[in-house]
């Protein structure tokens, strides 16, 4: 599945749990897809690794002038496909926790039921505040549409009363009203919009690297610029012998926004005064609503010998509103590990029979101890 607003750059994708593809543009035509380069890039980290944020506040800018309702009916369809993925993701987990316990009753400690009990437990509760943030976005989507419908009855009746001859009094008050409607029908969908696009989660945005075909020798420096609405992410690299990878910064959140596009260009560095733009790409962010992570490869130069790898997860929930724990499951390697550690036979209960044939033993010990005595 590719990612397809900005269509006229494609970028593939390596497969972390599932098959995703990142769209930028730089050219104007159209580029058939490319394979990656088999050369699989090793970042390593000059700091340490706490996660920038670029804002502090959970409204990340004001509300807009102008309302954008075919851009914002695209990223509610893309959003309500990726919460819809998170809860198949975890009423999975769900159920084979459920089949767990069931089949465990018997023969498991009361440790290790309780322990399961508890995950489901956190899950359900989880659940719960994914299907409500859901329906809230559902109700803030549906206010939008009538504010639109309205919105364009008063610019339907505004056009009629312009077209016609204002003479009367009457006509003039009707258009008067009319445009104080349209200007009151485009304030609220710009609020709306805006709030909207607070529930839209955080993207986790991790460096995985650059990749090339015999583009990248020992001793180049690159430096990554992104530029997302008012964030920002600069980090600067160097390629090192054996193909490793060294970078100031690895990880960034970014608010995901409505209207606005993932801007990228790489620069490398040659000298102090000799800088080399090597591309300069505009990405898709509507296909990141998804509920696993996914590893996005960027074509950034024309040819596609030079690609950026980025990791991307999508937490529905801001930094402000962070889920329980078990939002963990978006990752795969959690939940295999946890099914996999579950999934270990736990020792049987001994029963009556095995029981008194033990305390049979030890007062028979007891006994023969005493007689020697």
């Amino acid at each position: 599945m590719s990612l397809s607003v900005r269509p006229q750059r494609r970028v593939l994708v390596t497969k972390i749990n599932r098959s995703q593809s990142f769209a930028g543009v730089n050219s104007p035509a159209d580029r058939p897809f490319r394979n990656l380069s088999p050369f699989t890039p090793t970042v390593s980290r000059k700091t340490g690794s706490r996660v920038s944020r670029m804002f502090s506040m959970s409204h990340k800018s004001p509300p807009p002038k102008v309302p954008q309702p075919n851009r914002l009916d695209e990223v509610y369809e893309a959003l309500k496909k990726g919460l819809t993925a998170y809860l198949e993701v975890h009423q999975l987990e769900l159920e084979k926790l459920s089949t767990q316990i069931r089949e465990s009753k018997r023969n498991s400690r009361l440790g290790f039921l309780y322990d399961l009990d508890k995950q489901v437990k956190s899950i359900e509760r989880f659940l719960r505040r994914l299907e409500f943030h859901a329906s809230k976005i559902d109700e803030l989507y549906e206010a939008y549409c009538i504010q639109r419908r309205l919105r364009d009855g008063a610019h339907n009746m505004v056009k009629a009363y312009s077209t016609g001859s204002p003479g009367s009094r009457e006509a003039r008050e009707s258009l008067a009203e009319a445009s104080k409607g349209y200007k009151e029908y485009t304030e609220n969908m710009c609020l709306l919009e805006n709030e909207l696009e607070s529930q839209l989660g955080e993207f986790h945005i991790r460096m995985k690297g650059l990749a090339g075909f015999a583009r990248l020798c020992a001793g180049d420096q690159y430096e990554i610029f992104m530029k997302y609405g008012r964030q920002r992410w600069k980090l600067r690299g160097r390629i090192e012998v054996n193909s490793k990878q060294v970078w100031d910064s690895e990880e960034m959140v970014f608010l995901p926004l409505v209207t606005e596009f993932l801007s990228i260009k790489v620069t490398e560095l040659k000298s102090l005064a000799n800088h080399v733009v090597v591309g300069n790409v505009s990405c898709e962010t509507k296909d990141l609503f998804a509920a696993l992570p996914q590893v996005v490869a960027v074509d950034i130069n024309d040819l596609g010998t030079l690609k950026l790898s980025l990791e991307v997860t999508w937490n529905p929930f801001d930094k402000d509103d962070q889920p329980s724990a078990a939002s963990s499951v978006n990752k795969a390697s959690t939940v295999n590990k946890r099914f996999s550690t579950y999934n270990q036979s736990p020792p049987d209960t001994p029963s009556l029979r095995e029981q008194a044939f033990y305390v049979s033993v030890h007062q028979a010990g007891l006994l023969r101890r005493h007689g020697q005595w």
